[in-house]
This record gives structure tokens, C-alpha cells and sequence, in this order.
């Protein structure tokens, strides 16, 4: 099945890498070409496809399958945009308005001979419109990854989820209700996107089984299959492929506003007319842009008539993207060479030279920013932290509650909340990124570099994921579709460092590292920042080789990943994003971290001192005695007892060491004085060794229940959950301890 078909060109002697000749009979004359493999196609060549070589493999058939479904079919128009390393890994393969990253070895598969398109052939099929029944009460958003299904699913619910310029943001289905203009109340399901629905991965899975009945649950009354406009070629095929499941449906036509501009003009009466189904204009990052899908759904819509499913051949698909061109054909006009642009930006950005130091110039900035951007916010909370503090002081008399609030509370609350600038500096470039369509580029970029440790360009995005947060780091995996890799992918995602460390290496940093320039223009303890993080990556990327050694490498990854249209990152999109981060900050600040500063003060103050005791109170407390016992562990790696304390409410949120450390040290001033006050205060009680061991510490350590926790859900084991802790503490031990040694040999005690 998967073999027949495969060739609607006659091309002989066509095999992978190698060059032949074909004769075309479609056009009459019978022109003699020249054909060979795609990764063979001198860079910025039209060429038009001929056919994709025969699956040797079950690997292979996969990949084969997925290739077809995504549109390198017979008389396509492609073009390599941009290469990696010269000779070597990946390629960037424009095909129609997508732009994909493949490996040199899956372009090989496929066989293009040089020039324009030469060949439509074209399958007319697909039932004509549904009948009408009953008022939908339970809808799936279904549609291709970027497509806009969650910005319109924010729209349509008053949800916030997190939207973004690049395929697999949606790894899971997400749910919210609306109100037609009548007042009813609709169930909405935004289902990850999906190229087809023969899934390849955990998120594409999801959506298969909800939409074929497969998942234990109803099937939804109505699939509003969502499109973008601006690359119909690509979003064609899953609306019509969903369109055999028999179940009613509407096309939601997104991103019209974008077309436009573009120039793209789609007759939506001839595409619904050639569809069998209603097809709707929507816009999903502005207000009113689901106005007209609304009044739709208040529509009875067809009687279902559920077929069951089975996954595409290969002969299915080819027919499938034949029909595809020939509604293109009727419905949508659009100019020659409106992506110029892209792709000159393309040419600089994913250049294996230019490129990469693009790359390190914008993380570099980025960390330069955190500390250079961040001081003016930064003193005006310190200072409302101390005006508290001293308000308290004076209205208040001495007593246990004024401690709890001053040195409890305050010092801890307001120790931490003083970053909280610097984190959303760290996410506005995140999210700018995100937005913009940067990030699939530098996994492009990354990808060879990352092959080397046996990871593929796709584990890039999930990593990049875990510097915000590793929890959606590690859900973000299920886009990887070799399990291997994703486990791999889930056992580094905590290397990198999420913005919980922020606080605790701000703190360090600002107590051991002078604010100096250095060359003029950069900031000392930005550049320190930024070395912290780049140790992170290094060291994932060594723990990704170490376990390469001790797994099957002869399994195929494909890389395969699509490379989204830029744009300007869309101001509401960032301002939300940004909401929602310091909201959770807040958040985790008001619960986590507030109740744990208070337990720790009650067993930091009692019981109290005997009589005649000579050292500070702490020293006879709970805490105290816990973390003297501790210390005989720690010691070795250079922490002291008040470390040793603070490291264990760090278990539950990174940030929380702060507020601990001012806590245990029983500082009797404000939260502006925990900020500055535990500065001079550790530098003048640490050692310089003390300072470098706990920063490597917090790069290694899997200071994070939650974490631990989201792994377990993703991998159903509590195996990889113990392999995780296991490895992670005994790498932090290890290092720490090296750290603590050499630095006491170069006279850093």
C-alpha cells in the first residue's frame, strides 16, 4: 500500500543521492530531465518534485508518510533557503509559504528535478454540504500546528493561554466555555496541532484519539477545523482528511487579516463550495475577529454520521494533496515572490557563521539586560519592603508578632519579591523571541551541535521551554516523537536554569562580583549570569552524551520541523505573557514562599535559648539543631549550618533560599535590608570557595518537587522520576565538591 502509488511520474532509475534522467509524458512532448536528491539542490534553486524515494524501513515509512502529508509531492516547487555547517547538517526547504528544517539524509529521500513546477494532476472527491439538525453544545478547535487555534480559542473562551510564533506550543487539550450572541453555553476543546491525524507523536496522539472516538469520551458535536490563510497549501489536508471522519464541520479561515497584507486574496464561497462545509473568516488576535464564528455556532449544524477511522496510506495521501492543489486552483490567488523578505532575513540568521553569532549576540543581551535594565524597579521595591519594615517598627511594639512580621515575613517575602523585574526582563526577551519566529531558527541552528549528543533540533524548543520553567519544558517533549530522545530531552530539561534560580544567583552574584564594566560596555555581573547559564547548557548537553552511550542509537530522529513566517511580536500577546508570569510570581510568593518563611521563622525561635546560653537563639531553635545535623553532609562541600537550613525549603521553590537565608540569619531589618543587608552580611561570612560551590549547587541540584512531579505524569514511571533526583543530587555533590577544592587551592577560602 505504502509502496503503490508512490510514483505518478514515470522516473526511472531514480535513487536517493544519486542523479538520472526522467521523461515527463503529463505534458505532451515528452521533455527529457535530469533528476536528482533534494539535499544535492544548489542553495536558492527552484525545483519542482518528483517523487519521494520507497520506505526501506518501518523508520523510514514514518518519515515517508509525514513528508507526503506535509506536501513534498510530485509537481511541487521547492527551494533550500538556508544550510548548516557546509556539506553537512540541516537544511531549510521552502515549500510553498512553510519553510521546514530537514536533515541532509531526509532530503535525500526526496527527488526534485531543477526548474519550475511542471506537472497538477488533480482528484476531485468529498461529499457535498451536510444537512442540518441540532445546535452544537460541545466543539473541538482541530488544525495544524501555528495555525492560531489557541489565540482564537483565547478569544472565543476569555481564556490566557499561552500563544506563540512556533509549532507545539498546545502539547495538551485545554478546555473553556463560551456564549453565542443567544446566550448558549458552548464547551470548547483546543486540541494540539496536528499535521495529520496518523499521529507521529504523544501531542498529535491526543488529538487523534478526542476526534476519532478513541479517547473514552463523546465525540464533539461540531470540528471547527482552523486554517491559516496565509498557507492553505499546508492546512488543506487535515480539513479534508477530518472531513471523512463524518462528523459536521466548519472551517474557521484564521489569520485573514495576514493574507491580506500579503496579498493573498481566498474566494471563500468557491473554497466552501469545493469543501462541502461552511467556511467562516476569523481573525484571533483581535477582539470582534470570531464575531461571525459565533453567530455560526448559534446555526443548527449537520447530523452526525460518525465513519471509523483508518490511518491514510500513502496512495490516500497522494490523492489527498492532488485534491488539495486542485481547490488552491479554484479558490485562493496569490502573488510570485511575497516571501523575499523572509528569506533574505533567512539567509543571514540561519547562516552557519552569522547565524550562531546572531544567536550569542541575542542571549547575550538578553542576560546583559536582566541586570543593566533591572536597577531602577528593583530599588523602588526594596525601598517600599523598608518603609513597611520601619512602619511596623514604629507602630508596633518588640514582641514575637513584630519579629514574625519584620524578620519573618518581610525579610523573607520581601527578599524575594525584589527580583521579580528581573524575571520579567528574562521573559520579555523570551517572549519577544517566541513571538517573533526566531526560536525554531536557532534549533536549526543548534541542531548539528546537538546531534553530536544524540539529541535532535526538536529538543531545542522544550530545553529553551525550561529556562522559564521546566515543568512546560518537560510537557513540551511530547512533540518529540522517539521516546528516547523525549526521555533524554526530560532528564536534562532541569540543567537549564529556570527563572527560580534568578534570585538565588542575583543574590550571590550582587554579594561576590563587583558592579564593574568590563571592555567599556558590558556589565561584570551580567556576563557572570550569562556564564552560569551557558555552564547549564554545557552540562545537559555532556549528561545528553553520557546517556547516548548507553542507549540504541540505530533508531531514526527525524528532525523535520516546521519554520514559521516571521513577525513583529504582537504588544497584547507580550503584555499578557508578562501578566501571567508576574501573577504567578506573585502567586508562589503569597502561598509557597510566605508559608514556608513562616514555618521556618516558628522553628528558627523556638524553643527558646536555656538560661545562661551564649550564641544567637537560632542556634538553640529547631532549625538550628536540624541544621548543625545537616551540616556534617554539607560540610565537606563548603556550606555551613544556616546553608544547610535554607536548602531544605528550597526543595519546594528555588527562590525561597533567599527569604530562608535572611530568615536564619535573623536579620532584624526590612525586606530592602534582606536584599542588601544579606549582601554584605554573606560576603563578609562566606568565603569566595563558599559562594562558586552554592551557585553549582543551584545549576545542578533538582531543587524542585513540582518538577519531579511533572515527570512522573509525562514518563507514567516513578523509575525516571528516582534516575532523575538520583543523578542530579549526586552530579550537584560532585561538582560542588570540585568546585569548593580548587577554589580553596587558588586561595579563594
Amino acid at each position: 500500500m505504502l509502496a503503490s502509488g508512490f510514483c505518478l511520474l514515470a522516473c526511472p532509475g531514480v535513487s536517493g543521492g544519486r542523479t538520472s534522467t526522467v521523461r515527463n509524458n503529463d505534458l505532451g512532448a515528452a521533455p527529457t530531465t535530469t533528476a536528482l536528491s533534494l539535499d544535492q539542490l544548489p542553495s536558492h534553486q527552484w525545483a519542482t518534485v518528483l517523487d519521494v524515494a520507497r520506505p526501506d524501513s518501518a523508520d523510514d515509512r514514518e518519515l515517508v508518510l509525514r513528508l507526503t502529508e506535509i506536501g513534498f509531492v510530485p509537481g511541487e516547487a521547492v527551494r533550500i533557503v538556508a544550510t548548516g555547517t557546509p556539506g553537512r547538517e540541516p537544511l531549510a526547504v521552502r515549500l510553498g509559504h512553510t519553510t521546514f528544517a530537514l536533515r541532509r539524509h531526509e532530503a535525500a529521500l526526496i527527488h526534485v528535478t531543477p526548474g519550475p513546477r511542471t506537472m497538477v494532476e488533480a482528484v476531485i472527491q468529498g461529499p457535498g454540504r451536510l444537512g442540518a439538525t441540532a445546535q452544537p453544545a460541545r466543539i473541538a478547535l482541530l488544525g495544524n500546528p501555528n495555525c492560531g487555534k489557541t489565540a482564537l480559542f483565547n478569544l472565543l473562551t476569555g481564556s490566557r493561554q499561552k500563544v506563540a510564533n512556533y509549532a507545539g506550543v498546545t502539547v495538551e487539550r485545554k478546555e473553556g466555555t463560551l456564549r453565542t450572541p443567544t446566550g448558549r453555553r458552548v464547551f470548547v476543546l483546543d486540541l494540539p496541532g496536528a499535521y495529520s491525524l496518523n499521529a507521529l507523536s504523544a501531542d498529535e496522539a491526543v488529538t487523534r484519539d478526542i476526534v476519532t472516538g478513541q479517547a473514552q469520551e463523546a465525540l464533539p458535536d461540531l470540528l471547527v477545523c482552523v486554517t491559516d490563510a496565509t498557507n492553505l497549501r499546508l492546512n488543506l489536508r487535515l480539513v479534508l482528511e477530518a472531513r471523512q471522519l463524518g462528523l459536521p464541520m466548519v472551517v474557521a479561515l484564521n489569520m485573514t487579516d495576514m493574507a491580506r497584507k500579503q496579498g493573498i486574496s481566498v474566494d471563500t464561497a468557491v473554497l466552501s463550495r469545493e469543501l462541502g462545509v461552511p467556511v467562516i473568516e476569523t481573525v484571533g488576535v483581535h477582539t470582534g475577529g470570531a464575531k461571525n464564528l459565533l453567530e455560526a455556532l448559534d446555526a443548527p449544524v449537520a447530523a452526525a454520521a460518525p465513519q471509523p477511522w483508518k490511518a491514510p496510506g500513502l496512495d490516500d495521501v497522494l490523492a489527498t494533496q492532488r485534491e488539495v492543489r486542485r481547490i488552491l486552483g479554484l479558490a485562493v490567488k496569490e502573488p510570485v515572490g511575497s516571501l523575499d523578505t523572509s528569506d533574505r532575513i533567512d539567509r543571514v540568521v540561519m547562516h552557519p557563521v552569522w547565524g550562531m553569532l546572531v544567536l550569542a549576540v541575542t542571549m547575550f543581551l538578553m542576560f546583559q539586560a536582566v541586570f543593566s535594565w533591572a536597577n531602577v524597579p528593583m530599588d523602588a521595591i526594596k525601598a517600599g519592603t523598608e518603609g513597611l519594615g520601619n512602619l511596623i517598627k514604629t507602630h508596633m511594639p518588640e514582641g514575637m508578632l513584630q519579629s514574625l512580621l519584620v524578620d519573618g515575613v518581610i525579610a523573607g517575602v520581601g527578599g524575594v519579591i525584589v527580583f521579580l523585574p528581573q524575571i520579567l526582563i528574562l521573559f520579555l526577551f523570551i517572549l519577544a523571541l517566541e513571538d517573533s519566529g526566531y526560536l525554531p531558527r536557532a534549533a536549526f541552528l543548534l541542531d548539528r551541535l546537538m546531534g553530536t549528543v544524540g539529541l535532535s533540533g526538536r529538543s531545542f524548543i522544550p530545553l529553551l521551554s525550561s529556562f522559564a520553567c521546566a515543568i512546560p519544558g518537560v510537557m513540551a517533549t511530547r512533540t518529540i516523537s522517539n521516546w528516547r530522545d523525549r526521555i533524554t530531552t526530560i532528564m536534562i530539561a532541569p540543567l537549564m536554569t529556570c527563572s527560580a534560580r534568578l534570585p538565588v544567583y542575583a543574590l550571590l552574584i550582587a554579594a561576590f562580583i563587583p558592579a564593574r564594566t568590563v571592555g567599556g560596555i558590558f556589565n561584570l555581573q551580567g556576563v557572570v549570569l550569562f556564564a552560569l547559564y551557558v555552564f547549564g547548557i554545557v552540562s545537559a548537553m555532556a549528561v545528553a552524551w553520557v546517556m547516548k552511550r548507553f542507549r540504541d542509537s540505530t533508531r531514526h530522529s527525524p528532525l523535520l520541523m516546521e519554520l514559521p513566517a516571521y513577525r513583529w511580536p504582537n504588544l497584547r500577546n507580550l503584555a499578557l505573557g508578562l501578566y501571567e508570569r508576574a501573577w504567578i510570581f506573585i502567586q508562589r510568593v503569597g502561598t509557597i514562599i510566605l508559608t514556608l518563611t513562616i514555618l521556618l521563622w516558628f522553628l528558627s525561635t523556638f524553643p527558646s535559648p536555656p538560661e545562661g546560653a551564649t550564641g544567637p537563639a537560632i542556634q538553640y531553635s529547631l532549625a538550628g539543631m536540624i541544621g548543625r545535623g545537616l551540616e556534617h553532609i554539607f560540610a565537606p562541600i563548603g556550606f555551613n549550618w544556616q546553608i544547610s537550613i535554607a536548602l531544605v525549603p528550597g526543595m519546594a521553590a528555588r527562590e525561597v533560599a533567599v527569604g530562608a537565608l535572611g530568615t536564619v540569619y535573623a536579620l532584624s531589618a526590612t525586606g530592602d535590608d534582606v536584599a542588601s543587608a544579606l549582601e554584605p552580611l554573606i560576603a563578609g561570612s562566606w568565603s569566595l570557595a563558599t559562594a562558586l560551590s552554592l551557585l553549582v549547587w543551584y545549576v545542578f541540584a533538582p531543587q524542585c518537587i513540582s518538577t519531579l512531579a511533572a515527570v512522573k505524569r509525562e514518563t507514567g514511571s516513578w523509575k525516571y522520576v528516582w534516575i532523575m533526583a538520583g543523578y542530579l543530587f549526586a552530579l550537584a555533590y560532585v561538582a560542588c565538591f570540585l568546585t569548593y577544592r580548587i577554589a580553596l587551592a587558588f586561595g579563594a577560602g
